[in-house]
């Protein structure tokens, strides 16, 4: 990811809760045998031991990709935050000397790392439980695994398999009219405050 230095973000604790945020990413795998993208929900398990932490997640048994990633397999996991386009009617300087053009604002994170294959039930049911639970959390009656019948859910553990990912290195990026002078930030962050939906609301959050 082509990342200029204005744009750049490097605090880890800042990239791992973004991970937290948009949790759901990509799992790219690309060996030998060509370039395959999964669409996976992760969970992130990080200790404070200066570690860049581990990415779970799980995938169908029937799928084939996994067996692409045992013996230390490298791969990319990708998430994506909010993203807006940004207009040139939103800059003080378009009146001044028109040279303004569109662009889009984003927040994307890279995690690369080592990847294994896991199919123990127990952690298969351990990671599904703590997935499960991060996302139930904001529910007015959060849902438990353990409310599903225990046979039903064996059967899906069966179905699955695991997939951790040791975090060598995490590469963020956060465009948000940083590179603008501070009138025309403040010209995007009204825009995109005033526009609809939750992604433009979200994305103005960003710009200082």
């Amino acid at each position: 990811m082509y990342v200029p230095s204005h744009f750049k973000e490097d605090d880890i604790g800042k990239l791992q809760q973004y991970i937290r945020d948009y949790g759901f990413g990509l799992l790219v795998v690309a060996d030998e045998d060509g370039i395959e993208a999964n669409h996976v929900p992760f969970h992130l398990v990080s200790e404070k031991d200066g570690s860049l932490g581990q990415l779970q997640c799980h995938l169908a048994r029937s799928n084939p990709v996994w067996h692409r990633l045992h013996d230390g397999a490298r791969v990319l996991a990708v998430f994506k935050g909010p993203d807006a386009y940004v207009s040139p009617s939103w800059y003080a300087t378009k009146a001044e000397t028109g040279r303004v053009v569109p662009t889009w604002n984003y927040l994307a994170v890279h995690a690369k790392g080592t990847a294994r294959v896991i199919e123990d039930s127990n952690w298969l049911t351990h990671h599904l439980h703590r997935l499960t639970d991060q996302h139930e959390s904001g529910m007015g009656s959060p849902w438990s695994v353990d409310d599903a019948p225990a046979d039903f859910t064996e059967r899906l553990v069966n179905a699955i398999v695991g997939v951790e990912i040791e975090i060598e290195s995490l590469t963020g990026k956060l465009k948000a009219s940083q590179n603008q002078p501070e009138k025309n930030r403040t010209g995007v962050k009204a825009g995109l405050e005033a526009g609809e939906g939750a992604r433009h609301s979200t994305m103005a959050k960003f710009i200082s």
